[in-house]
Order: C-alpha cells, then sequence, then structure tokens
C-alpha cells in the first residue's frame, strides 16, 4: 500500500514537472527526513526520460543548515529541459522561492573513470571550465518558504531553471573569497554576497556532490554541470524583470524574470 502510494504521488510530481503544473503539497512522510526525500526523488528522476546534464548541491549555507538541524547539503540531479542561455526568459509562479547566484563547473567525463575518494586537491584535474550561473528556485507544489531539505530535495531538489554565463578554463583562484552581486534595477535590488558562504567554499561544495555522485554509481560518459549552491542565498524575486548576477573574476549571468 505504501509502495502504491509513493508510486502515484511521484507520478503526479513528475507529470508537474514535465508540464510546468503546481500540485497539492505531497504527504509529509515522504519529505519530513532527507533520508526519505533523497529516496523519493530518486524514483521521481528515475520517470523521467530527458538526458541528466550535470547534478546541483542544495542547502549549502551553514546558517540554514543549522537552523534545520542538518549535518551536510543535499544532492539532486539536473535535467537539459532545466538549462537554459544567459539573458533567456524565465516564467515564476506563487511557489518560486526566489533566485540564486552560483558557481558552476564543467566536469570532465573522465571523472567517471577515476578510482579513489576526492579531496580538494586532488578534484582540480576534473575541472574543465568555470562559470557564474543564476538558479531559479522553487517547487512544483503549492508550498511556501522552506520548512525542511527534505522539502526542496524531494521536489526535483527545487531547481526551476539555471542559467549559465561565459565559461572559462578552469584555473586555479582564492574562489573561496570572491565578492558577488546580484541586481534588479527595476525592483532597485541589489544583493551582495561572497563565495565563501557555500559550505566553506565552491570547490569543497563540489568535492561534496562528486562523491555523492560517485557513491550512487552514476555514470553520464559525457562531460556534464555541477551547480555549487546560492552565494547569495535565496533572493526574494520583488519585481519581475531582469536580473543581473556578477561574481568576481569569472564574470556575470542574466535572467528574464516574467
Amino acid at each position: 500500500m505504501a509502495n502504491t502510494l509513493r508510486d502515484n504521488i511521484s507520478d503526479k510530481l513528475v507529470n508537474a514537472f514535465l508540464t510546468n503544473k503546481i500540485i497539492s503539497p505531497i504527504p509529509n512522510k515522504f519529505t519530513k527526513k532527507l533520508t526519505e526525500a533523497d529516496k523519493f526523488r530518486k524514483l521521481c528522476e528515475s520517470k523521467i526520460k530527458d538526458p541528466i546534464i550535470g547534478f546541483k548541491a542544495g542547502g549549502t549555507g551553514f546558517p540554514l543548515m543549522k537552523k534545520l538541524k542538518e549535518k551536510e547539503p543535499f544532492v539532486a540531479s539536473v535535467f537539459s529541459r532545466n538549462l537554459i542561455k544567459s539573458g533567456k526568459k524565465v516564467k515564476i509562479n506563487k511557489s518560486t522561492l526566489g533566485i540564486e547566484l552560483e558557481v558552476c563547473y564543467l566536469i570532465k567525463k573522465s571523472f567517471f573513470a577515476s578510482k579513489g575518494k576526492l579531496t580538494n586537491k586532488n578534484i582540480t584535474k576534473h575541472i574543465s571550465h568555470m562559470a557564474p550561473c543564476i538558479e531559479v528556485v522553487g517547487y512544483r507544489q503549492k508550498r511556501k518558504g522552506i520548512t525542511s531539505f527534505g522539502d526542496l530535495c524531494s521536489d526535483f531538489g527545487g531547481n526551476i531553471k539555471f542559467l549559465i554565463g561565459k565559461k572559462k578554463k578552469f584555473k586555479r583562484i582564492n574562489i573561496g573569497n570572491l565578492q558577488t552581486n546580484i541586481f534588479n534595477k527595476k525592483a532597485s535590488q541589489s544583493v551582495n554576497g561572497n563565495t565563501n558562504t557555500v559550505y566553506i567554499n565552491p570547490i569543497n561544495s563540489l568535492r561534496f556532490v562528486l562523491n555523492k555522485v560517485k557513491k550512487n554509481k552514476k555514470n553520464l560518459d559525457k562531460n556534464f554541470y555541477v551547480f555549487t549552491g546560492s552565494t547569495v542565498g535565496v533572493v526574494p524575486i520583488l519585481k519581475k524583470g531582469t536580473y543581473s548576477g556578477k561574481i568576481e573574476k569569472l564574470g556575470s549571468v542574466k535572467a528574464i524574470i516574467y
């Protein structure tokens, strides 16, 4: 009976993902604990035929982890339909939580043949490019706010769209101390941040994600993206229009919210 309910609810959420619709909140039994939410997410992801183009880290801010009593972030797959070019339009709804500014990495497919656990020192050999990106986050359910990591994790990681700025060939920089800013002129909204708010730093977040991917025996057999978490928190969308994000030394990225 429980498995039948899980399967039926996952079908509804998958359909909402594919059709850009909003459904009633899924039962708390699938979201309250992160371990159960992760199982539910994997079930939903297994029903999507679109290619996976990468993975995201969610809940990478230590204050949020402490508030929600979690010890580490979570990981979710990112599908091709959720990746669009910088400057493109993104439609939002009442279940959209906000917008984030992140560092993303393009990882070489040779990573999948690597052996052993990754460290912050040996991980760099797997990185091809890096870039700034914007993530629009939210639910496909009638939910408001973040009450648990399980809420976000179970709903495809809460990712609505990713927009990537111009990619640069990877080089070693002090990635743990770069100034960031996201700005909407129409709303007179400007939020500053720093890459040091991302699970110590984006490289450490990348290591966390890739070790999870390796543990889960995911193999895409192609280069893929890793989105490392927000440098500015979840910024509320006060007005529709253009949001411009900038990360020191990496560049800029834009999203048109409508």
